[in-house]
C-alpha cells in the first residue's frame, strides 16, 4: 500500500489512484521512483491542471517512465505508463 506521499515541486501532498497504483505494480515502479518522477521528471501541460511529467531511468529497458497527473487540493496520479514517447 503506497503510504503518505509529499510532492516539494508541487508543495501538495500526492494521491495515487488505485489505477495507477495497479499500473506501478506491473511495470515494477516503486514508491520512490514515482517521488523521483514527480520531483525530477520533465513536466508538460496539457492546460492548467492537467500535465505530464516523464524522465528516463538509468538501467530500464522500457523508457520513458511517465506519470498522468492533475492539480487539484494535492497531486492526483491518475496512470503510470512506460515505454513513453512525447507527442510532437
Amino acid at each position: 500500500m503506497i503510504k503518505s506521499l509529499y510532492c516539494q515541486r508541487f508543495k501538495r501532498p500526492v494521491h495515487v489512484t488505485r489505477h495507477a497504483r495497479e499500473r506501478m505494480a506491473e511495470r515494477r515502479i516503486a514508491e520512490a521512483l514515482l517521488l523521483e518522477l514527480l520531483e525530477k521528471g520533465e513536466p508538460r501541460y496539457k492546460d492548467s491542471e492537467r500535465l505530464w511529467i516523464a524522465m528516463n531511468v538509468t538501467g530500464r529497458q522500457d523508457n520513458l517512465i511517465c506519470a498522468a497527473v492533475v492539480l487539484e487540493d494535492r497531486l492526483v496520479v491518475k496512470t503510470i505508463m512506460h515505454h513513453f514517447c512525447w507527442e510532437e
